[in-house]
């Protein structure tokens, strides 16, 4: 045994001998050559390339590098021996990755590829204004030869592709606002951020499921459009237009909307947009995969139709009008001149707001769609309304029967064949004489949810006492949507006109109290002087 361990000794002083001794013959640059001259054998005689992906690209994260990461997580099995979990910001979901130094195997198109994720640990840095990491990280692609030109490219870009869909369905979604005033934030963006958390789906919006299911069908043709619209030279984007009277889900509806695509939502206040290309700043800041929404766009700006307004007047005035709107609020003159601004009052044209929708700065971005809601159809220009700016016009109805199941199920737990026939048939005679929207249906399920039964015995009686009130002044009163009364409608809109622009009422006042003045009986004025 001594005899095995003395010639061992022996043996490990020899090589370091020779070791030393080849340090001293051959120097460094030597070794580097002679070993890089030994890569390019191996290399010539392998039947394999490979591709080295690091985190960090010089001093800017590699991109490819976090997109081959969240690839990589949706196709390693859960059930693996060693696995590294993450969470990324604004994220709701747990990701699963490669370890250390861990490969894995994929397959695309039908050819197979080897990656393996390579942590070594980095040289000692010296003074550095911006430290990197102690560990050096990177994933490193191993394909055949004869696959390279194949699929290479492809499956690049399938990676960054499927990535963008996984950080898309696991990052929660942004509702933006423009800022007050036009003002930015402290990064220099017109937009301000809060959470999306509406939790409306398609699944229960109050709504005909054969129009759903349309809807669904069309955002779903054009999520996955990108292909159709460059082959027919269309910019990729899309306009909807919900209408209808107030409670009728169109809120709702661009919720479930976001929710159903996974997109970003915009909700573009007018009142505070000055100029035109105010407006274009604000769509050059929207990202894509994203709704921009404008509510109530009949209240906002004045869009009367035209053709209304000009009746049988020249060409001249039709001109004027179209190149001239003003807002109802912010104070102040607008001027009638295309570009001039009044009295430093809020402006914007019909134009411009045409172009923000359907012209040369709407393809500034891709995946966008646009969605106007307005109470009253009849008011907005024909201009606006047309296929390429509003290609889908969607009527938000008062509660039908197969909306009202939809609520009973959201409401009460009511199922498929649940609800006693003769109820049933007594619900479906009396909703379209009734008129009722799904949010005052809504709100007499919410007030009686705890005893079904009395949730649809009072919601029964409701919708009769409204059809019998419907009925009683259905000769005396304007009708428009289907039941809603006009004077209704003209409340709320004066209501919320009242509330955006207090200062025009205020002149209106006062404008009121000195035509009163002025209208004085001159009679009162002598006997004041006699006195």
């Amino acid at each position: 045994m001594k005899e095995y361990w003395t010639s061992l000794a022996s043996l490990l002083g020899v090589l370091a001998f020779c070791q030393s001794l080849l340090q001293t013959v051959f120097p460094p640059e030597l070794r580097f050559a002679f070993v890089k001259l030994f890569n390019k054998i191996f290399h010539w005689f392998s039947s394999y390339y490979y591709f080295d992906i690091t985190e960090i690209d010089g001093v800017n994260t590699n991109e490819l590098y976090n997109a081959v990461q969240l690839y990589l997580s949706s196709t390693v099995s859960i059930s693996g021996s060693r696995l590294s979990l993450t969470r990324a910001l604004n994220s709701s979901a747990i990701t699963f990755g490669l370890s250390n130094n861990d490969c894995m195997v994929d397959a695309f198109n039908g050819v197979t590829v080897l990656w393996e994720h390579v942590v070594t640990q980095r040289q000692s840095q010296t003074f550095s204004w911006r430290p990197l990491p102690e560990e050096k990280r990177g994933f490193t692609l191993r394909i055949k030869k004869k696959d390279k030109y194949v699929i290479l490219n492809s499956y690049l870009d399938f990676i960054m592709d499927k990535a963008n869909e996984i950080r898309r369905k696991n990052q929660d979604r942004l509702l933006y606002t423009n800022s007050r005033g036009g003002s930015l934030d402290s990064r220099g963006h017109p937009w301000e951020s809060v959470p999306f958390k509406h939790p409306s789906t398609f699944d229960t919006l109050a709504m005909d499921p054969k129009v759903k299911k349309e809807i669904m069908d069309d955002l779903r043709d054009f999520a996955n459009g990108q292909a159709f619209y460059q082959k027919t030279g269309r910019a990729w984007k899309r306009g909807y237009l919900l209408y209808g009277p107030p409670g009728t889900g169109k809120s709702s509806m661009i919720a479930a909307m976001a929710n159903f695509l996974g997109y970003d939502i915009y909700d573009l206040e007018l009142t505070e947009v000055h100029t035109n290309s105010e407006l274009r700043k604000l769509l050059m800041k929207t990202s894509s995969k994203s709704i921009i929404v404008i509510e109530d766009i009949d209240c906002s700006i004045n869009l009367t139709n035209r053709k209304k307004n000009n009746g049988g007047g020249g060409g001249a005035s039709a001109r004027t009008y179209y190149d001239s709107m003003e807002m109802r609020g912010g104070g102040g003159g607008v001027s009638s001149v295309p570009g001039e601004e009044g009295g430093g009052g809020n402006s914007i044209t019909l134009s411009g707001l045409l172009n923000f929708t359907d012209g040369l700065w709407s393809c500034c971005g891709s995946e966008r769609i646009f969605v106007f809601t307005t109470n009253h159809i009849e008011k907005l220009d024909s201009a606006l309304l047309r296929s390429g700016r509003m290609d889908m016009h969607i009527f938000m109805s008062h509660c039908s029967y197969p909306a009202l199941k939809i609520l009973l199920k959201n409401y009460l737990g009511y199922e498929e064949g649940d609800l006693d026939e003769e109820i049933g048939k007594e619900f479906e005679g009396v909703l379209e004489k009734a008129g009722m929207t799904p949010a005052d249906v809504s709100e007499v399920l919410i007030k009686n949810r705890r005893d079904k039964g009395n949730a649809v015995r009072e919601l029964l009686e409701a919708l009769k006492v409204r059809a019998e009130k419907n009925n009683a002044g259905g000769g005396s009163r304007e009708k428009v949507n289907g039941g809603h009364d006009l004077e209704e409608e003209e409340e709320e809109e004066q209501e919320k006109r009242a509330l955006e622009s207090p200062k025009e009422e205020g002149c209106d006042f006062v404008e009121d109290s000195c035509k009163k003045g002025d209208e004085k009986d001159p009679k009162e004025d002598n006997e004041i002087i006699e006195k």
